[in-house]
């Protein structure tokens, strides 16, 4: 994995795991990492989007908490140098709520999105679950294949018969999810929680959003059909040529 990918997590090595905040207001930062500390990470904190930038990008990072309305650069620049450079885990914080600022967000490389104010235990289970999702994905490396469509997990990589297709992190994720399960047709809900790490409710119009990112990115640009909607329930990923 790239400089900065958070190492395998044992149940026991919390104090292992460093969580980054990034947050402007001081009083949310320290409530944060009293919070964090309490459950047994280890913190740091930043105050302005470049010296978190600088930080996120150290090296012994596990995950970033990052605000988006920041001094010098905001959270959405951070994150997207942060994801040039590194695949440590990103949870945006913020007080936005429109779905295009969460799907932009996570179009970028950010793999999870919570809305002040918010409760300190969702925040806590978010954390949870994407340094889980993060372990596994270490755990694993086989690859995959559709037909001729081939995914290297350990490589970040996508080819189509020797064409790279460029992919984010959230198309890269849903993809493989989709992979991994192909021939099963899978609910937009549990593609949310398998993907996304939680539900949005009433917002699985995100998952058609990605899905029409991957088609058109792969479907349409080889003229090969790989992903298949089931009205009413969701969507499968299949190869019959």
């Amino acid at each position: 994995m790239k400089e900065g990918s958070i190492r395998s997590l044992g149940v026991m090595d919390l104090a292992q795991t460093k969580i980054l905040v990034v947050e402007d207001e001081v009083k949310i930062a320290r409530f944060l990492e009293l919070e964090l500390r309490h459950e047994g990470y280890t913190v740091d904190r930043a105050h302005d989007g470049r010296t978190g930038l600088e930080k996120a990008l150290s090296g012994d990072v596990s995950l970033v908490v990052l605000d988006i309305m920041l001094p010098g650069l905001n959270g959405m620049e951070v994150c997207r140098r942060i994801r040039q450079a590194s695949d440590v885990p990103v949870i945006m914080l913020t007080a936005r709520d429109e779905t295009m600022d969460k799907v932009m967000g996570l179009d970028i490389g950010a793999d999870d999105y919570i809305t002040k104010p918010f409760a300190i235990e969702e925040l806590l289970a978010r954390i949870r679950t994407v340094l889980r999702r993060t372990e596994n994905l270490d755990v694993q490396s086989t690859g995959l294949a559709a037909g001729p469509l081939e995914m290297d997990p350990d490589r970040y990589q996508v080819i189509y018969k020797g064409s790279i297709i460029e992919l984010t992190k959230k198309e890269f994720d849903l993809l493989k999810y989709l992979m991994e399960n192909q021939n099963i047709v899978l609910p937009r809900d549990r593609i949310m929680e398998e993907v996304w790490g939680y539900d949005y409710i009433g917002d699985t119009n995100v998952v058609d959003v990605y899905i029409r990112y991957l088609r058109s990115k792969i479907d349409d640009r080889f003229d090969d059909k790989f992903i298949y909607t089931v009205r009413g329930v969701g969507y499968l990923l299949k190869h019959e040529k």
